[in-house]
C-alpha cells in the first residue's frame, strides 16, 4: 500500500505545478474550466478567446448555449402548468371540507378498443389530478378493471394483449428530432472560413485561366484546388457524421431503464419504453416514476417532484393524493403504481419532445486543445501573413522567376489578368498555409477518441454518461468502493443461523425450534420484506426478487418451510386482537442493542443479561471473521388501542427499544475472481483503493484482506475505522485520518461524503463508487461518480458520471485503463500533427524567403491537411489502452499537455524533416542529377520528390507517435486495424495521385524516369523514411541510457529532452 500512496502522491506534486505551455494555468486563463459545474461566464470566456476557422464544426460537440437557454425557457413553461393543476387541486380540496359532499353521477364512460375508457379521459384523469373523477369511476379498483388489470398479478402481458394496449393508449415514447442528415455535415465542413477562401480563389484562377490560355490548358490550376477542397470536405463530413452516430447511439443507450413491472402474477424486468397502460409498476426509494399513474398501496411514499415543478420540496402520496406524475423520483417510502398515461399523454413526455436532448458539453481537455489550437493558429497565421508579404514583395520587384527562367512579373509589360493570376497564385499559398497552420481538427480529435472509448467502454460494461469523467478518471489518485456487488459476487446465501438461542446446523434446521419461534421467524421474514415470491402453479421452483440480501433471506425463509403468499394473507404487519408484532431486522450489533430480551427455542422469553449478550455478540464476531454479513431479527409487541389510525399512521414513529431477538443469520458474499489482481494492478498504478462498506469492521476487515486491499490483518485505527469514529473527528483530524484509511465500516452515506470531500481537500482525485439514493451526495461530490447498473437506483445513475454495468470492480479498473488512454492518445495526435506544422511551415517560409517560390504548392498542402488533421486523427486517436499506461502514476489534471518527452520527438523528428526536405528543396536538382534537364521539368520533378518525400515522412512520423516513451514502437501494431488500414489508404493513395493526376492535370511532375531512376528515387524515399523512424527511437535510447547514468547518492535523476 505504501507504494500506492507514494504513486499518488507523485501525481498530486506534479498536478499542484504548472507553467508549462499547453498546461491549465491560473483562473486568469480562458481556457481553463472545471471538470464539472462550469459557470456560463467561463464557458462563454473560452468561446471568444478561441481562434476558430469553422465556428459550427468547432463547437459542434460543445454546449450549444442558446439551446440551453431556449430548454430552460421550456421547463419553465411546463413547470408553470404543473403548478396551475397543483393550485387547481389544492383549492378543490379545500372547497370539499367546506362543502357538503352530494351525490354525483358517474361520468359518461366511453371504452377504446375493448377497454372500458378511452386514451383522453385516462390522461385528463392524472394530468389533472381530478380525485372526484376517480371517485366516480369507482377509485384505483374501477379504473384497474376498466384496464383489464389485477392489482395484485398485474396484466397478462402476451403479446396480443401488449399490442392492443399500446393501440388503445399509445406507448411509452415520444417523438424524437431526427439525427442530423449526411448533408448537414456536409454543409458544416463547407463553412470553413479558409475553405471558402480557397474556393473563391480556385473559382478566379479557374476564370483566369481559361481567358488566358484557353479552356485546354487554363482549367487545371483552378480545379485542382477545387478538387482538393472537395476531398477535404467530402472526408471531414464522412468521419463527423460517423462519429454524431456514435454519439447518438450511446445517448439512446442511457435513456434505455431497466425497470420491474407485474405480468402474470411474477416481478419481470422490462425496458422502460415496453411499459404500457395497465402495467403495475412497484417502487422504491431512488426509483424514476416511469409514466403518469395512480398509487395502488404504499408505505410512506414520498416524491421528489422538482423535475417537474422545479421545487425541492417532497410531496407526500397516499389514497387522498394518489396521482403521480411521470420523470419523478422516489424520495423515500415504497409502494404500487397502476400506469394510467405513458408516452406524449404525460407531463414528462412533453417536456422530453418539446426540447432537444442533447446539447452537448465540452470537457476541460477539449477546451485546453482549443487553447493550444488557438496559439499555434496564431503563429501559423503570423507565418502566412509574413509568407504573402515575402512572396507579393519579391513578385512585384521583379525577384519571383518563372520555371523557365524568365521574370514573373515585369512591369509596364503585364496584363491585368496575368498580374491578378500572380496574385491569387501567392494568395492560395498564404491562405493554405493557414489551413495547415490551424490545427481546427485538434480540439475536435478529443470528441472522436471520447466516442470511440465511450464506444469500446460500453463492451467493458461501463456507460459514460457524462464525457468529460472519460478524462478525469484517467487522472484518479484514488478509488473508495462499495463491497457488496462490487468486490464480491452478489450473491448472497444463509450460511449460519443462530435462533432460539443455540446454533442451527445446517442453518435451515427448523426442527430444533418450536412452532412458535418458526412461525415468528416465518411472519418477521415474509412480513418485514420489499423482495418478492412468485410461486408458478405448475409446480416449478419459486422465482425471488428484490435486493440480494432480501433474495438470500427469502430464500432462507423458503428452506424454513415458509409459505410467502400464504403468510402474508393470513398476516400483516399490523394484524387483528388485542395486540400486534411489530418486527425489525437489519445490522445484527444495531439490533441487539436494542433489544432488552429474547427469545428461545421452545418459545420462552428471557431478559437479555449481559452474559447472554456476550454470547450473541462473540457469535457476531465469529461469524464476521468468516467475512459473512450479520443480520438480527427481533419484534415487539405492541398494544392494538396504541396503533394509530389509517389517516396517521404514515406518521407514526415505530417502537424502536424494548425489542425482542429471535436471533442472527450470517450472510456470504464471496468475492469477485480476479478482484485481487485489480486491486494490485491499480496499485502499481498509484490509485489507492479504499473500501467503504456498512458492514462491521471484522467483516470488513475479512473482506479486505481477501480482497488484497489490506495485506497485514493487525492493522487498527486509522487504516481501518469505523464510521462514527471517523465522523466524530475535527475537519483538520479527519483529512490526516481520510489520507491512510483503507477501510471504512459501519459508514453511512454522509460518512462518504466527508471521506470524498476530506480526500479532495488533500488533492485526490477521487472515484467514489455508490448505488442508493442516500450515496446520491458523495457520486455528485466526487471528481467520477460511479454508480452500479445493477443494484443501482435511478437517483444514485442520475448524480453519477458513469454507470458501471455489472456492478463488477474489474470494470471500473478498465475504465481508469480508458481515461488514461484518452490523454494518452491526444498526446500523441498532438505530437504528430504539431512535427507537420512546425516542418511545413519552416519550409515554406525559408524557400519563400530565399527563392520567392515554394515547394509544396495548395493542392499538396490540403492532402497534407487531410492527412494531418482527419486521418491522423483517426489512426492515433483510436489506439486501444495498453498494459504500459497501468504501469505509471496518474496524469496530474494540471500537467502540461506537451511533455518533455513529447518536446524532445517533437524537435528530433521536425528537425529531421526541415534539415531532409530544405537540403533537397536547394540541392536536390544536383542530387537527383537532374542539371542536364530542361530546368522547369527539373523543379517539378525535385518538387514532386519534395513533396513525396514530406507525406511519407508523415506516414512513418505515426509510427514514432503511436509509442511517445517505448522504444519498439511497432509494439501491437496488429491489434489496431484501423491504424494499418489508415496508413495503407496513405501509401496507396499517394502513389495514385503523384503517378497518375499529377501528370494528367499537370499539377507536378509524375516520376516517370527510367527503372533504374525510379527505383534509386524510391530507395532514397524509403531509406529517409527508415531513418525517420530510427532516429527518435536511437534518441528514446540514448535519453534512457543517459537516465540510467545520472544517478547520484542513490536518488534518480531524469535528464531528458
Amino acid at each position: 500500500m505504501e507504494s500506492s500512496s507514494s504513486g499518488a502522491g507523485s501525481a498530486r506534486r506534479r498536478s499542484s505545478g504548472g507553467g508549462s505551455w499547453g498546461s491549465i494555468g491560473s483562473a486568469a486563463d480562458p481556457f481553463d474550466i472545471p471538470a464539472k459545474g462550469a459557470p456560463v461566464e467561463r464557458l462563454k470566456k473560452w468561446r471568444q478567446a478561441a481562434l476558430v476557422l469553422n465556428a459550427s464544426r468547432r463547437f459542434r460537440y460543445t454546449l450549444d448555449l442558446k439551446k440551453e437557454e431556449q430548454r430552460e425557457e421550456v421547463r419553465r413553461k411546463i413547470r408553470a402548468q404543473a403548478h396551475v393543476i397543483a393550485a387547481a387541486f389544492r383549492f378543490k380540496e379545500a372547497g370539499r371540507v367546506h362543502i357538503q359532499p352530494r351525490e354525483v353521477e358517474a361520468p359518461e364512460v366511453d371504452g377504446a378498443l375493448g377497454f372500458g375508457i378511452k386514451e383522453e379521459q385516462l390522461t385528463a384523469l392524472t394530468r389533472d389530478h381530478n380525485y372526484s373523477a376517480l371517485q366516480q369511476y369507482g377509485g384505483i379498483s374501477g379504473v384497474a378493471g376498466m384496464l383489464k388489470t389485477d392489482t395484485d398479478k398485474g396484466i397478462s402481458g402476451d403479446d396480443s394483449d401488449l399490442t392492443a394496449r399500446r393501440n388503445a393508449f399509445g406507448s411509452n415514447t415520444y417523438p424524437r428530432k431526427k439525427g442530423r442528415s449526411f448533408l448537414a455535415f456536409l454543409w458544416d465542413a463547407c463553412k470553413d472560413l479558409t475553405l471558402i477562401i480557397l474556393m473563391v480563389a480556385a473559382a478566379i484562377s479557374l476564370a483566369l485561366g481559361i481567358t488566358t490560355e484557353g479552356i485546354k490548358e487554363g482549367w487545371y490550376d483552378g480545379a485542382s484546388i477545387a478538387f482538393a477542397v472537395l476531398l477535404v470536405v467530402v472526408v471531414t463530413a464522412t468521419s463527423d457524421y460517423k462519429q454524431s452516430l456514435q454519439f447518438q447511439n450511446l445517448n439512446e443507450e442511457k435513456q434505455n431503464i431497466k425497470l420491474e413491472v407485474v405480468r402474470g402474477g411474477r416481478r419481470i424486468l422490462v425496458s422502460i419504453y415496453d411499459l404500457v397502460v395497465g402495467d403495475i409498476v412497484p417502487l422504491k426509494i431512488g426509483d424514476q416514476v416511469p409514466a403518469d399513474g395512480i398509487l395502488i398501496s404504499g408505505h410512506s411514499l414520498s416524491i421528489d417532484e422538482s423535475s417537474m415543478t422545479g421545487e425541492s420540496k417532497i410531496v407526500h402520496k397516499d389514497q387522498k393524493s394518489p396521482f403521480l406524475m411521470s420523470g419523478c423520483k422516489v424520495a423515500d417510502g415504497y409502494g404500487t403504481m397502476l400506469v394510467t398515461a405513458v408516452g406524449i399523454n404525460t407531463e414528462w413526455g412533453l417536456l422530453m419532445a418539446s426540447i432537444s436532448e442533447d446539447s452537448g458539453e465540452e470537457t476541460p481537455l477539449q477546451v485546453r486543445l482549443n487553447g493550444v489550437a488557438t496559439f499555434i493558429g496564431m503563429v501559423g497565421l503570423s507565418v502566412a501573413v509574413a509568407v504573402l508579404v515575402v512572396l507579393l514583395a519579391r513578385y512585384f520587384t521583379g525577384h519571383t522567376y518563372n520555371p523557365d527562367g524568365s521574370v514573373q512579373y515585369v512591369k509596364g509589360k503585364m496584363g491585368v489578368g496575368q498580374t491578378i493570376r500572380g496574385i491569387v497564385g501567392i494568395f492560395t499559398v498564404a491562405v493554405t498555409i493557414v489551413v495547415v497552420a490551424v490545427p481546427e481538427g485538434l480540439p475536435l480529435a478529443v470528441t472522436l477518441t471520447l466516442a470511440f472509448s465511450m464506444r469500446k467502454m460500453m463492451r467493458d460494461k461501463a456507460l459514460v454518461r457524462r464525457l468529460s469523467a472519460c478524462e478525469t478518471m484517467g487522472s484518479a489518485t484514488t478509488i473508495c468502493s462499495d463491497k457488496t456487488g462490487t468486490l464480491t459476487l452478489n450473491q448472497m446465501t444463509v450460511v449460519e443461523a443462530y435462533f432460539g438461542g443455540i446454533k442451527m446446523d445446517p442453518p435451515d434446521n427448523v426442527q430444533v425450534l418450536s412452532a412458535t419461534v418458526s412461525s415468528l421467524i416465518i411472519e418477521g421474514i415474509a412480513q418485514n420484506t420489499s423482495g418478492s415470491i412468485f410461486e408458478p402453479e405448475n409446480g416449478k421452483d419459486p422465482e425471488v426478487t428484490g435486493s440480494p440480501t432480501e433474495k438470500a433471506i427469502l430464500s432462507w425463509g423458503l428452506k424454513l418451510g415458509m409459505r410467502f403468499n400464504d403468510t402474508r394473507a393470513k398476516s400483516s404487519i399490523l394484524h387483528g386482537g388485542s395486540e400486534v408484532h411489530v418486527h425489525w431486522k437489519g445490522a445484527a450489533e444495531i439490533i441487539l442493542d436494542s433489544c432488552k430480551s429474547w427469545i428461545a427455542a421452545d418459545g420462552s422469553k428471557h431478559s437479555m443479561t449481559s452474559e447472554k449478550m456476550s454470547e450473541f455478540k462473540k457469535f457476531i464476531e465469529d461469524m464476521a471473521a468468516l467475512s459473512l454479513r450479520c443480520v438480527a431479527f427481533a419484534y415487539r409487541t405492541y398494544g392494538m388501542d396504541d396503533v394509530p389510525n389509517e389517516d396517521q399512521r404514515a406518521d407514526w414513529i415505530l417502537p424502536e427499544d424494548d425489542l425482542i431477538l429471535l436471533g442472527i443469520v450470517g450472510i456470504k458474499d464471496p468475492c469477485r475472481p480476479g478482484v485481487q489482481d485489480s486491486v494490485r494492478l491499480c496499485t502499481a498504478a498509484g490509485i489507492k483503493v479504499r473500501m467503504v462498506t456498512g458492514d462491521n469492521l471484522q467483516t470488513a476487515r475479512a473482506i479486505a484482506l481477501e480482497c488484497g486491499i489490506l495485506t497485514d490483518p493487525n492493522v487498527s485505527e486509522p487504516v481501518i475505522i469505523e464510521g462514527k469514529t471517523f465522523r466524530a473527528l475535527s475537519d483538520l483530524e479527519r483529512e490526516e485520518a481520510a489520507e491512510k484509511i483503507s477501510v471504512m465500516g459501519r459508514s453511512s452515506p454522509n460518512d462518504k461524503l466527508l471521506l470524498v470531500k476530506a480526500l479532495r481537500k488533500r488533492g485526490h482525485v477521487v472515484a467514489v463508487t455508490g448505488d442508493g439514493t442516500n450515496d446520491a451526495p458523495a457520486l455528485h461530490e466526487a471528481d467520477i461518480g460511479l454508480s452500479m447498473g445493477i443494484q443501482g437506483t435511478e437517483v444514485a445513475k442520475e448524480s453519477s458520471d458513469i454507470i458501471i454495468l455489472d456492478d463488477n470492480f474489474a470494470s471500473v479498473v478498465k475504465v481508469v485503463r480508458w481515461g488514461r488512454s484518452v490523454y494518452a492518445n491526444i498526446q500523441k495526435f498532438i505530437q504528430f500533427q504539431l512535427t507537420v506544422n512546425v516542418a511545413a511551415l519552416i519550409i515554406n517560409v525559408v524557400a519563400a524567403v530565399s527563392s520567392g517560390n515554394v515547394p509544396l504548392n495548395a493542392v499538396q498542402l490540403l492532402w497534407v491537411n487531410l492527412i494531418m488533421d482527419t486521418l491522423g486523427a483517426l489512426a492515433l486517436a483510436t489506439e486501444p489502452p495498453t498494459d504500459h499506461l497501468m504501469q505509471r502514476p496518474p496524469v496530474g489534471r494540471r500537467e502540461p499537455l506537451i511533455t518533455n518527452i513529447m518536446w524532445r520527438n517533437l524537435i528530433i523528428m521536425a528537425l529531421f524533416q526541415v534539415t531532409v526536405l530544405l537540403t533537397l528543396n536547394f540541392r536536390g536538382i544536383s542530387l537527383l542529377q537532374l542539371k542536364n534537364d530542361n530546368k522547369a521539368h527539373a523543379d517539378k520533378v525535385k518538387n514532386t520528390f519534395i513533396f513525396n518525400t514530406f507525406v511519407l515522412c508523415q506516414v512513418f512520423n505515426e509510427f514514432n507517435a503511436r509509442k511517445p516513451d517505448e522504444l519498439n514502437i511497432f509494439k501491437g501494431i496488429t491489434g489496431n486495424h484501423l491504424f494499418m488500414a489508415i496508413v495503407a489508404i496513405t501509401v496507396v493513395l499517394q502513389a495514385l495521385i503523384v503517378e497518375f493526376l499529377a501528370g494528367h492535370w499537370h499539377l507536378w511532375e509524375s516520376l516517370s524516369l527510367s527503372q533504374r531512376d525510379h527505383s534509386e528515387i524510391s530507395l532514397h524515399v524509403v531509406a529517409q523514411g527508415v531513418n525517420k523512424l530510427l532516429m527518435p527511437r536511437e534518441m528514446k535510447l540514448i535519453t534512457t541510457m543517459y537516465e540510467a547514468t545520472a544517478r547520484h547518492g542513490g536518488k534518480f535523476v531524469s535528464v531528458g529532452f
